[in-house]
């Protein structure tokens, strides 16, 4: 079944780079990040790993647990590190799942069910679809799905920007307009009634129009 936002993040059991995982066990009771890439020693993703790793402290101040996916098996993925650190100085500190049979890849609806047999003899075009990130909330519902082309790399302080915005909102009645940025203006929902609003939000709000009201971003 193709996955939807606020969909259950599915199950699994995989060998990574620093052992096996149950991966709702490895959650735990915070937000996660699954990214996944189409092969291993590939140019792109060669560039993204290593940035992510640099960026390690950002995503886990925000309580964020980091996990990518690579469509070869977990010893590839350990030669594979030693060339993301070499090219990027960053030395990949999260952990890497082996997905040489499909088998998360497909339950992930990145790949065909049909599709046969596992990694070996693949090239990266055949697994093109494999360029997914998750994000992930702590009742292990999928907050946000983003699929790149292989040629575009991934922005993840874009990302980042977004898991801000996520998780202001999981707790606050707000949303974030186009271009938000920490610490500015939000939107309070339309659910929220100008009297709710008023307790809520004793020092006021702008309204531009009656369905658009913004208001100094909640602490």
């Amino acid at each position: 079944m193709p996955l939807r936002l606020g969909a259950t993040a599915p199950d699994f059991s995989a060998d990574t780079t620093e052992g096996p995982i149950n991966f709702h066990e490895w959650i735990g009771d915070g937000w996660a990040m699954m990214f996944s890439h189409p092969k291993d020693f590939t140019p792109v993703c060669t560039t993204e790993l290593g940035t992510v790793a640099g960026l390690k402290a950002e995503f886990d101040k925000r309580n964020v647990k980091v996990i990518g996916l690579s469509v070869d098996s977990v010893e590839d993925h350990k030669k594979w590190s030693k060339d993301i650190e070499e090219t990027t100085g960053n030395a990949v500190n999260y952990p890497m799942i082996g997905d040489p049979e499909l088998k998360v890849s497909k339950l992930y609806d990145m790949l065909p069910e049909s599709e046969s047999g596992g990694a070996e003899g693949r090239t990266a075009a055949d697994n093109m679809t494999v360029r997914n990130v998750y994000i992930i909330g702590p009742d292990k519902k999928i907050k946000l799905i983003i699929t790149y082309p292989m040629t575009t790399g991934r922005n993840f302080n874009e990302l980042l920007r977004v898991i801000d915005s996520i998780q202001l909102t999981a707790n606050h009645k707000v949303a974030t307009p186009a271009n938000w940025n920490n610490g500015d203006d939000c939107i309070i929902v339309p659910a929220v009634s100008n009297e709710d609003a008023k307790e809520k939000y004793p020092d006021g709000w702008k309204t531009l129009k009656p369905y658009l009201r913004m208001v100094k971003q909640p602490k």
